[in-house]
């Protein structure tokens, strides 16, 4: 009883930790990919917080340190975008992050290249990688942002996702890229609906 008891006590502020998820494929070939904006913002993120990916743990990389103040951890999964839900729950089980503490950056071929959505919830959208995470936590209240990597002309999605972005696009993504890690350093220090706020 006493047990039970301990383990419904809610974590102090102190304890908790914030969980960055950045969606994409692992390997070199794929780094500069429109699928890998989400590598490349936790990237950013890591090198400004001066934290290294030096661990890999539950088939993805982690890093883990202080941002804003706040303890963080980065996860980059090494699944390929289909599977990395299997990434993500056991690192959430791991150190017991709950739901509204994780935020998942991943690319958007419904937004104009560069443009940010943040949302609290919502569906799958039909991104392969967020359907892995929510079918993995078992629930759609995770909250998100979506970068804008636009529609192909002609091309399948299946190859454009896997195609570089091109000099006039790299231009507008440094911007993106800078205001999707504004936008996580905001929910780590302040939460979700004060991000969705300040940055939709």
């Amino acid at each position: 009883m006493i047990r039970r008891i301990l383990q419904r006590r809610p974590k102090k502020e102190a304890d908790r930790i914030k969980l960055l998820v950045g969606l994409g494929n692992p390997g070199k070939q794929h780094a500069k990919n429109r699928h890998n904006v989400g590598f490349q913002v936790l990237d950013r993120l890591a090198a400004r917080y001066q934290l290294s990916f030096d661990k890999i743990e539950f088939q993805g990389l982690l890093a883990r340190g202080k941002v804003a103040g706040e303890t963080v951890l980065l996860l980059k999964p090494l699944t390929y975008m289909n599977r990395c839900g299997e990434a993500v729950k056991p690192v959430q089980a791991r150190y017991d992050i709950s739901t509204e503490d994780l935020l998942v950056i991943y690319d958007d071929l419904d937004l104009p290249v560069g443009k940010i959505r943040i949302r609290e919830r919502s569906s799958s959208g039909g991104h392969k990688g967020l359907e892995s995470v929510i079918a993995s936590l078992g629930t759609q209240n995770i909250a998100r942002v979506r970068i804008g990597i636009g529609r192909p002309n002609g091309e399948s999605p299946e190859e454009y996702v896997l195609r570089d972005f091109s000099l006039d696009e790299s231009i507008i993504m440094e911007e993106a890229r800078e205001r999707a890690i504004a936008a996580a350093v905001c929910f780590v220090r302040e939460g979700i609906a004060s991000t969705m706020n300040t940055y939709n």
